[in-house]
């Protein structure tokens, strides 16, 4: 009787000893990736003012206003004059590659797009039929920045916003028209590596215009810029 009660009393600590070690060993690897992400949100706070993360973080952020008022002509007549061109031109020629003009050294006829939206090559030709293969996008959607403070804005700053290089891409004509007036919690570029530099650009609009993000679209934003959280805000004139 003495040997099982000694055996069980022995079975008793070996048990005991086995539960310890596994709440110690539980512990531990629960601390440490405690610790690992405490590591994680303290290395992804931006501390380049130049940065997108940065920039993204002293945006303010609310709801979206109301859309009633929208148009368009809120935001001007439509292209302001370069020189002797327009902007549309402008932006064509700054964005494409093997740029031939016509006769007016303005409008362009012919020039190959590298788009950065799709990846894609596009051999844009001037033409009723050819025309839309290449469109200008406003990377801020104007609708969306009617709805984020540019409806707070004098018509002058509104047209301005509209006719800005920065806030101007020439790009694939479907992609644009995929987009719509679409934020970025509703649409990126299929292209993803260009998707840090297109919503890096974005919050460089919405900074310069003291437009604010929404909650889903900082979502967005944070999500893309989470992997490259040094990508720069761009400088574009």
């Amino acid at each position: 009787m003495d040997f099982w009660n000694r055996q069980s009393n022995r079975n008793r600590r070996i048990l005991i000893v086995a539960i310890i070690a596994v709440v110690i060993g539980g512990y531990l690897i629960v601390s440490s990736n405690l610790n690992s992400l405490a590591n994680q949100s303290v290395a992804a706070q931006p501390t380049n003012p130049n940065s997108a993360m940065y920039a993204l973080g002293k945006l303010a952020v609310k709801a979206a206003a109301t859309h009633d008022g929208y148009s368009r002509e809120q935001f001007g007549s439509g292209w302001a004059p370069v020189g002797n061109c327009d902007m549309r031109e402008f932006v064509l020629s700054r964005d494409m590659q093997n740029v031939k003009m016509a006769a007016d050294n303005c409008t362009v006829t012919s020039a190959t797009l590298e788009d950065p939206y799709t990846g894609k090559t596009i051999q844009f030709a001037r033409g009723p039929g050819t025309s839309s293969a290449v469109q200008i996008d406003h990377i801020v959607a104007v609708s969306n920045a009617w709805q984020t403070g540019a409806q707070e804005l004098s018509p002058e700053v509104r047209e301005q916003l509209y006719n800005d290089p920065l806030e101007l891409l020439a790009v694939d004509g479907k992609a644009n028209d995929d987009k719509g007036a679409s934020d970025a919690s509703g649409w990126l570029p299929p292209n993803k590596t260009y998707d840090c530099r297109y919503v890096a650009r974005q919050i460089a609009v919405k900074q310069k215009y003291q437009l604010w993000v929404t909650p889903s679209e900082h979502t967005a934003m944070q999500r893309t810029l989470n992997v490259c959280p040094d990508q720069l805000l761009p400088t574009i004139h």
